[in-house]
C-alpha cells in the first residue's frame, strides 16, 4: 500500500481526499425543541438554532457547511469559532436512524479527511444506508481554524531535533526547540489555543447534534476519539445514543502514566515485529530472535545518531526521524514490509524509506509544507492535561522506568513528553474518571497489542463508565472496527444497525 495513504489511514485515522469548497445548495431547518434540548443555557440557545447551510464538497456525494460555537463557553457573548462540517447522506433503503457522527483521533486528525477518505465510502454498506454519516473537524483541527506554530522549513528542522540528548548541549537543544515551537504556536494563534479543550470540542458536538435534528448522538470514535466520546457521555449523559469507542484512553490517568503506558505499548507492537521479522529469510535485524532484532535496532539508532545518511534530498536521516519512521509502522501489520524493506535501506546508508514513514506520520507534503496535524495534537493534549514532566531533571530521574517499559524506544519517549513543558497557556483539564451515569450502552473496544492506546486502558475505560461493554479484539495494530476481524465488525454492527450491545468482556480474533 502506498506509504502516504496507509498512514494516514492506518496512523491517526485519516483519510487522502481534500476538500474543495464549491457552490451552494439549499440550508437546514431550525432544530426542534426536543433536539436542542430543554436544559440549553438561554445564552448558548442562538448556537442550538442556528441555520446550517449544505452546499457541495467538491467531493462526489458530500455537503459541507460551518457552524458557530462559542469561542470560550464561560463567556458564550466574547465571539465565535467557526468550525467546518461535512456529511454523506443515508443512502437508504431501510429507515433512517439518525447521524452517525465520526472522528478518528489524534488529537488533531481531520475528521472530514476521515469521513471523506474512508468512513463515508467505507464503513459497511447497511451502516452507511441507515445513518447520515457526519464529521466536524475540531476547534483547532484541519478545517476548523486550525493551530498553526511552524514553518515547513522551522518544522523540518524541528523534526529533526535529536530526541535522545547525550549531553548538557544536546538537552539545551531540545528544551530551546520545545520552547520555540511552543512561542510560535502562541504568535501564531494566540486567541484560539486556551480554547480548543476536549470538553470545549465536546460541547460543540452537542450543538451539531442539535442542529442536526437529533435527541441523541450516535458517535464512532477512534483513539483519541474515544476521550472525546466519553467526555460527551460525562457531559450529557442523557443524550447518548450508540456509542463506539474505539482504541480506548483511560481518562484518570495523569501524563506521566500516559506517555509510559503507550511506551510499553510501542515496545509490545516492535516486539510483535520483531517476532515476525525474524520468520522473513531476508529480516534486516537477522533472524536470530526477537530480542536479537531489539538490539539490531538499537544500534541502527545508535549509528543515526553519531551519522545520519542520506535521503536522496536535502534533509538526512538521523536517529530521531527513523525511530519516528519505525514507530509509524507500528500502527499496522500491513505496514511491516515496508518498514524492513526501510531498515534495510538505512542500514546501506539509503534513509528514504525510513523518511517516508516519518513524513507520512507527520503529514509533511513533498511540497514541504505540513499539515496541522502535530500543532493540533500537542495544543489539545497540552491543555488537557498538566504536564508529565517540567523540566530536564524531572526527565532524567524517570528515565530508568522508560527505559524498562521499552528498551527500543524509552528514552525518546520520555523526553518526548518534555514538550507541554514550555507551552505557553496553563492546562485546564485534568486527569479523572469518568462514569456517564445514566447513559445508555457504550461499546467500548480495545486490541491486546495494540501500540497507541495499550488494551489496559480500553479495560480501564470500559470498567469506569457505569453502562460500559468491553469488546476484545486479540490481535496486533491500533483500533479494531473495519480491520478484517468478522467478528469485531459484526458486532459493532449489530450494536449501530439494531442497539443491542455485544455481551460484555466479548472477544475477538
Amino acid at each position: 500500500m502506498e506509504t502516504r495513504r496507509l498512514l494516514r489511514i492506518l496512523a491517526t485515522g485519516l483519510g487522502t481526499a481534500g476538500l474543495l469548497v464549491s457552490g451552494c445548495s439549499g440550508g437546514g431547518s431550525a432544530p426542534s425543541a426536543s433536539a436542542t434540548g430543554s436544559a440549553v443555557a438561554e445564552e448558548l440557545r442562538p448556537y442550538y438554532t442556528q441555520k446550517l447551510r449544505w452546499r457541495d464538497c467538491g467531493v462526489e456525494g458530500f455537503q459541507c457547511t460551518t457552524m458557530k460555537a462559542p469561542l470560550d463557553y464561560a463567556r458564550p457573548d466574547g465571539g465565535d469559532v467557526d468550525l467546518a462540517v461535512a456529511r454523506k447522506k443515508a443512502t437508504g433503503p431501510g429507515e433512517r436512524i439518525g447521524s452517525l457522527l465520526v472522528n478518528p483521533g489524534g488529537p488533531g486528525g481531520s475528521a472530514i479527511g476521515y469521513l471523506q477518505g474512508y468512513a463515508g465510502i467505507g464503513y459497511p454498506a447497511p451502516v452507511r444506508a441507515r445513518y447520515d454519516m457526519v464529521a466536524v473537524d475540531p476547534r483547532g483541527v484541519a478545517r476548523s481554524e486550525p493551530v498553526e506554530c511552524l514553518t515547513g522549513k522551522e518544522m523540518d528542522a524541528y523534526t529533526q531535533v535529536d530526541q535522545t540528548p547525550d549531553d548538557p548541549a544536546e538537552t539545551a537543544a531540545l528544551k530551546e526547540a520545545y520552547g520555540a515551537f511552543a512561542a510560535g504556536c502562541e504568535k501564531r494563534s494566540g486567541k484560539i489555543l486556551p480554547h480548543v479543550s476536549t470538553v470545549e470540542t465536546a460541547r460543540d458536538m452537542d450543538i451539531l447534534r442539535g442542529l442536526l435534528g437529533d435527541e441523541k448522538l450516535h458517535y464512532v470514535g477512534a483513539s483519541y476519539g474515544t476521550f472525546l466520546g466519553a467526555t460527551y457521555a460525562d457531559l450529557f449523559p442523557r443524550r447518548v445514543g450508540r456509542l463506539v469507542l474505539d482504541g480506548a484512553m483511560d481518562p484518570s490517568l495523569p501524563a506521566i502514566d500516559v506517555n509510559r503506558d503507550q511506551t510499553a505499548g510501542f515496545e509490545t507492537a516492535f516486539q510483535s515485529f520483531a517476532a515476525d521479522c525474524v520468520q522473513q529469510r531476508e529480516c534486516p535485524l537477522g533472524t536470530a530472535s526477537a530480542d536479537a532484532a531489539a538490539r539490531a535496532m538499537k544500534k541502527l539508532f545508535a549509528e543515526l545518531d553519531a551519522e545520519p545518511v542520506p535521503t536522496g534530498e536535502s534533509r538526512m536521516l538521523g536517529e530521531s526521524l527513523a525511530t519516528t519512521g519505525v514507530i509509524a509502522a507500528m500502527y499496522d501489520e500491513a505496514a511491516w514490509p515496508q518498514l524492513r524493506e526501510a531498515v534495510a535501506g538505512a542500514q546501506e546508508g539509503d534513509g528514504s524509506g525510513l523518511l517516508a514513514l516519518a513524513d507520512s506520520y507527520y503529514e509533511r507534503e513533498p511540497d514541504g509544507t505540513y499539515a496541522n496535524l502535530m500543532f493540533a495534537n500537542s495544543a489539545v493534549n497540552c491543555l488537557d492535561l498538566a504536564p508529565a514532566f517540567t523540566g530536564p531533571e524531572a526527565v532524567e530521574e524517570a528515565l530508568p522506568s522508560f527505559e524498562k517499559a521499552s528498551p527500543v524506544f524509552g528514552k525518546g519517549f520520555a523526553w518526548a513528553a518534555l514538550n507541554c513543558a514550555s507551552w505557553p497557556v496553563p492546562a485546564t483539564g485534568e486527569a479523572h474518571r469518568i462514569e456517564a451515569e445514566g447513559a445508555g450502552p457504550v461499546v467500548v473496544v480495545g486490541t491486546t497489542r495494540d501500540p497507541a492506546t495499550p488494551y489496559r486502558w480500553a479495560q480501564g475505560l470500559a470498567d469506569q463508565l457505569s453502562s460500559g461493554r468491553l469488546l476484545t479484539y486479540e490481535g496486533d495494530g491500533h483500533t479494531a472496527y473495519g480491520r478484517g476481524s468478522d467478528c469485531v465488525d459484526t458486532a459493532i454492527n449489530t450494536y449501530l444497525l439494531e442497539g443491542t450491545p455485544p455481551e460484555d468482556g466479548k472477544k475477538c480474533s
